[in-house]
């Protein structure tokens, strides 16, 4: 077993604030404006706590009604709402943990009709326009931060984190992209950084020396007339200086056209970047952003990177995720894979969070695994996503559990995605599952297409079928030619395609197919993330931009959709657009409004806007879509057998692990 003594170690600041160098970085989660919300995030936050985290950031809480993130946003200004804070601090306290609170003045990222900022550019990702902040105004926003901070050690929190990244408020007061003021907040850097400043001095003023103040700079803001590593340096010194106790690492802002928190980015892609401010101040470094395993931030800590790790999204995926780690098991640690789907693709579209790989996150209250009452014998039939999670939560709770496929390896659609350019994270929910099903003692039959009567003459209690999908094959003439693959043939079996590719079908199965068509062969490192996506590890000017590295590939490829809607737009929320852009650099062809008319040979024959073409292709890729697999729930349902359907077999949708992972847990907590 391996045991991870830099991650465990105490840091000393002086006062013990830590009992590890893991910090659980600030994410929005919806409870803050969810019914019940104060109940449910002390449940939320003090299992993370119980799980070992040392140190809790709290989702962003605006200071005033400006800084709210929408128009029903938290807002901390009052002591009656600071009371209403006390469950979840008190709940931190009894497992032996430290909360602080982020303060987030969203300043021209805000979505309701108040919102301000340093001048009256608009977000080029939001349809409103802000109010220029006057020098009385100035004023009046530095002293709610330093009251909210104030009211948030009334609640019971150790400390705030003063939010001055990822071009919020105040990072629109530091950046020549957002300021364009011409008096004594504006012009010179020294002025730009007024702001920032101020408000650390009246926090601290306000609410003690013994109080945690975390600043979260911007060290890297990846966006035109950004900041460079002069100015980086210049701004953690001086905010040192103003009563900062630790400096967190901010990576990119909200409009910038770079990914970097997504699956697609490389294992600590930034650390590099915290690491610059190594030694120019006297104060701890926090570093993050796609940093997940303890393996991964030993790594990061013992090469001297920075002080501590900062993690949000692993703390979904595992709350004990530094007690696992501490213990020696780290294969036991959930670990979280960067695909956004019930995280932040969730709060962008004003849902609660979850996790994809652990749908109990932010739902503790009423999703609750406990030791079953009545032991049953039951049978779960495919072990892709849906199947992994819900045998392996039966057989946790007591029951006994009996797993079959058809395949030879556990992971089912998984083993598709895991193929994936980009998309090699799913590996690791494979690989905790699979860990979960020996440990529970579910008993695997791999390789094994169990039929009806078998699972009727095993007199099994309950039957669950997580069969999955089957790809759905379009009625096309000249679908039996040779050329023609579909994308299980393609990717999972491996049959090899030509130079010349159409794909039949456009939603995420298709991007992944096509993306995987024109990869090239680039390995997924970071040294080739930091040139795709042009990222200038000098930081010396504009933002740590650079020129972006053509990404070359080694077949043409030609999309193609019946429907006239826009590509894409069934993907992601918040990873969408980059799959799109990866296509994009790629040069791969769309055509929508197709009508498909015959295949041969030498390639697809289609209609749009009443014109026939020929789209040449030595292999055609189908990926038109998926049907339930049920070939067995008729039998079952006639014998009387007590059958459950999830994942795929309830509901064809693609990839849809999210809502399979979920299903199985739920199903399971309740038999």
């Amino acid at each position: 077993m391996k045991s991870f003594p830099h991650l465990l170690a105490p840091l000393d600041l002086g006062f013990t604030i830590l009992k590890n160098r893991t910090l659980m970085g600030s994410m929005h989660t919806g409870l803050e404006e969810a019914e019940n919300g104060y109940q449910r995030m002390a449940a939320f936050y003090g299992e993370r706590a119980k799980g070992g985290c040392g140190l809790i950031v709290t989702g962003g809480i605006a200071p005033s009604e400006a800084g709210r993130v929408g128009k029903d946003g938290s807002v901390l200004d009052s002591l009656e709402v600071a009371l209403h804070h006390k469950p979840v601090t008190e709940a931190v306290h009894r497992e032996g943990g430290k909360i602080a609170l982020q303060i987030l003045h969203t300043g021209r990222y805000g979505y309701h009709d108040k919102i301000v900022g340093a001048s009256t550019l608009r977000a080029p990702i939001n349809i409103f326009r802000p109010h220029p902040l006057t020098e009385e105004e100035i004023w009046k926003t530095i002293d709610e931060f330093a009251t909210c901070a104030s009211l948030a050690r009334e609640a019971g929190y150790d400390g705030v984190e003063v939010m001055g990244s990822e071009g919020y408020l105040i990072n629109q007061f530091i950046a020549r992209r957002t300021n364009n003021r011409t008096d004594d907040w504006g012009g010179s850097f020294e002025n730009r950084i007024r702001f920032p400043l101020e408000i650390i001095k009246a926090v601290r003023k306000k609410a003690g020396k013994d109080f945690i103040i975390i600043y979260r700079l911007s060290m890297l803001d990846l966006v035109e007339d950004g900041g460079n590593i002069e100015e980086v340096l210049q701004l953690a010194k001086e905010v040192e200086k103003a009563g900062t106790t630790i400096i967190n690492t901010g990576i990119g802002w909200h409009e910038a056209r770079i990914p970097t928190i997504g699956m697609m980015v490389p294992r600590a892609a930034f650390t590099w970047v915290t690491a610059k401010v190594k030694g120019h101040v006297g104060i701890p470094l926090v570093t993050s952003n796609r940093i997940n395993t303890p393996e991964v931030a030993e790594e990061v800590l013992a090469r001297g990177d920075a002080d501590m790790i900062s993690m949000a999204r692993p703390f979904l995926a595992d709350p004990d995720f530094v007690n696992k780690a501490e213990a020696g098991k780290p294969e036991e640690i959930n670990t979280c894979i960067a695909c956004n789907q019930a995280c932040l693709d969730h709060i962008f579209v004003g849902k609660i969070t979850s996790c994809l790989v652990n749908p109990r996150a932010c739902h503790e209250t009423e999703l609750i695994i406990e030791p079953t009452t009545k032991k049953k014998k039951i049978a779960v039939v495919g072990a892709g996503p849906g199947g992994m999670s819900c045998a392996s939560t039966l057989a946790e709770r007591g029951h006994e559990v009996v797993l079959f496929d058809a395949h030879s390896e556990l992971g089912g659609q998984l083993n598709i995605a895991r193929r994936i350019p980009g998309k090699e994270e799913f590996k690791e929910t494979i690989r905790y599952f699979g860990n979960k099903i020996q440990r529970t003692g579910v008993k695997v039959h791999l390789g094994k297409k169990v039929t009806a009567d078998e699972l009727i003459s095993g007199k099994y209690d309950e039957v669950v079928l997580a069969t999955g999908v089957v790809p759905r094959i379009p009625s096309i003439p000249g679908m039996e030619k040779a050329n023609v693959l579909s994308y299980v043939d393609l990717v999972l079996n491996g049959k090899p395609a030509g130079k010349n590719v159409a794909v039949i079908g456009a939603g995420g199965i298709g991007y992944d197919v096509s993306l995987y068509l024109t990869d090239g062969g680039h390995p997924f490192t970071k040294e080739n993330y930091l040139k795709e996506w042009g990222i200038n590890t000098s930081i010396s000017e504009n933002g740590g931009l650079s020129v972006k590295q053509e990404m070359k590939s080694n077949r043409k490829v030609t999309m193609l959709k019946r429907s006239n809607n826009k590509f894409g737009s069934t993907l992601g929320k918040t990873t969408g657009w980059i799959h799109k852009t990866s296509l994009e650099d790629r040069k791969v062809a769309q055509i929508s409004g197709v009508t498909y008319k015959e295949i041969d040979k030498e390639g697809i024959l289609i209609e749009v806007k009443g014109k026939d073409q020929k789209v040449e292709a030595d292999t055609i890729v189908i990926c038109a879509g998926q049907d339930p697999n049920r070939e067995l729930l008729d039998s079952l349902e006639k014998a009387g057998v007590n059958v459950h359907l999830i994942g795929g077999a309830d509901l064809a949708a693609e990839l849809d692990a999210k809502r399979a992972i979920d299903q199985g847990t739920r199903l399971a907590a309740r038999l």
